[in-house]
């Protein structure tokens, strides 16, 4: 792994085995990926998004994005996980994925302990329908209980099948779905203020188009897939392109792992 963006004046290559650059602890992940520190009224809720694309704009393969990624990815995508409280995450990318429930890793225990954060972050699923197999060890076995988003006309059956598998049901919608813009607040509310989506791209089109997204981590694979996949946010497009500005990018065996945020007004990139 090497830095490209910012240049320092000291080089992460210094202790790289010859021929390439070495391969960066877990601790140094996390220090590359801190959320922003509390402010003046204390920890605003701060919403990441972490995504793969191919070269030409591919987010999955096949249906998934595992064929797309390499072990450097899925060391930061654990590295994300192990820094967020909550995991926001689609009905469709949870029954195309085959979500799993969040796992407590020794090597991060001591840090989220400090952080005040339990020993895995929180799955919340954000569903319309409440179409999911809630016998699935998402709902059955977690360390912590996922989360149901749905909105406050979701089917009563379906919530109260969701509420006998253990899962919270969060309301942040009026009608049967799930209001984007409501989101963070309802999350923030339970005290979750470290937030990561990992789509799939029609959550995370919603949410760009809501305005509710902080930041974006994008891992930029070397590959050509072409095809008709998914790109990493969809549905109605944004009247205005967002701006984003470039924080961080590093490098792995040709994989690019950027991380852009959101512009305030009058910042400059």
């Amino acid at each position: 792994m090497r830095r490209l963006f910012p240049v320092t004046d000291v080089t992460d290559e210094t202790a790289a085995p010859a021929g390439g650059a070495r391969e960066w602890g877990l601790a140094e992940l996390a220090a590359a990926y801190a959320y922003p520190g509390p402010g003046p009224r204390g920890r605003e809720p701060w919403l990441r998004a972490n995504m793969v694309s191919t070269l030409d704009g591919a987010a999955q393969h096949e249906g998934r994005s595992q064929p797309i990624s390499c072990a450097a990815d899925m060391r930061i995508f654990g590295t994300l996980r192990a820094l967020a409280d909550v995991v926001v995450v689609g009905a469709e990318t949870v029954r195309q994925e085959g979500y799993r429930p969040a796992r407590a890793r020794t090597e991060f225990a001591a840090m989220r302990e400090a952080a005040g954060q339990g020993p895995a972050p929180v799955i919340a699923v954000v569903t319309a329908g409440l179409d999911l197999d809630f016998s699935l060890p998402l709902f059955a076995s977690p360390l912590v209980p996922t989360l149901i988003l749905t909105g406050a006309g979701a089917a009563p059956d379906r919530v109260a099948a969701a509420e006998r598998a253990g899962a919270r049901v969060v309301t942040a919608g009026e009608g049967a779905g799930v209001d984007p813009a409501r989101v963070v607040p309802a999350l923030a509310e339970l005290g979750h203020t470290r937030l990561l989506t990992e789509g799939g791209p029609r959550l995370l089109g919603q949410l760009v188009a809501a305005g509710a997204l902080d930041e974006l981590c994008l891992t930029v694979s070397p590959m050509l897939t072409a095809g008709d996949a998914q790109r990493i946010a969809g549905g109605p497009s944004v009247t205005l392109p967002r701006r984003f500005a470039l924080k961080s990018m590093l490098e792995e065996d040709g994989f690019l792992f950027t991380r852009y945020q959101r512009e305030r007004r009058g910042q400059r990139s």
